[in-house]
């Protein structure tokens, strides 16, 4: 199977889509979805891996938007991080309400370096791969990791915290830290 990159949408855009969601425009919010979608909908198969439940979840999504348009902060974020944000929070509930309580414990073994090569397939996906790769190299491999179970995995941070056995501020602290690495990292 061939990837084709998906490209980022324009910030500027999808913001004026979401301001004229907020103002009840329906043709807006199917422009808004044919430029995010296909972005969404990846980053919902990869944390669900079935396309049915990511399909399911990102109708939700768009419900979400529509509601809640008005909610949207261009100064407290950019538009694209606010729907990936929607997104993501989307699947953890989706994962929450059907994840067995004992799957945690197979979380202990991952390979690190198999979590980093598929987070960077998302971000090649995204049209940032190179960037995002030499920015997650920067990022020490157990904070990485916990990153990557939060953000690629959709763990919380107290099953982060007993997957990888550390404390949960160490792994809140690790998160944050990464976080706040990789924007500065991609910022231009």
């Amino acid at each position: 199977m061939i990837r084709r990159p998906l490209h980022e949408p324009d910030g500027a855009e999808l913001e004026a889509l979401l301001a004229r969601c907020a103002a009840g425009d329906r043709a807006a919010l199917e422009a808004l979805y044919a430029r995010a979608a296909p972005i969404l909908l990846a980053i919902l198969m990869r944390m669900l891996k079935r396309r049915d439940a990511a399909e399911d979840a990102l109708q939700d999504v768009f419900v979400s938007v529509w509601q809640r348009a008005r909610q949207f902060d261009p100064i407290r974020g950019r538009p694209l991080a606010w729907l990936v944000s929607m997104a993501r929070y989307r699947a953890i509930d989706l994962q929450r309400a059907t994840r067995p309580a004992v799957a945690l414990t197979e979380l202990s073994g991952l390979d690190t370096e198999w979590q980093a090569a598929e987070a960077l397939d998302d971000g090649e996906m995204l049209g940032t791969g190179e960037l995002l790769r030499r920015c997650l190299e920067q990022i020490a491999a157990p904070q990485r990791r916990c990153l990557l179970l939060a953000y690629q995995e959709g763990l919380t941070h107290s099953e982060i915290a007993r997957a990888v056995n550390e404390p949960l501020g160490t792994v809140k602290s690790w998160v944050r830290r990464s976080l706040l690495a990789l924007r500065r990292c991609l910022e231009p």
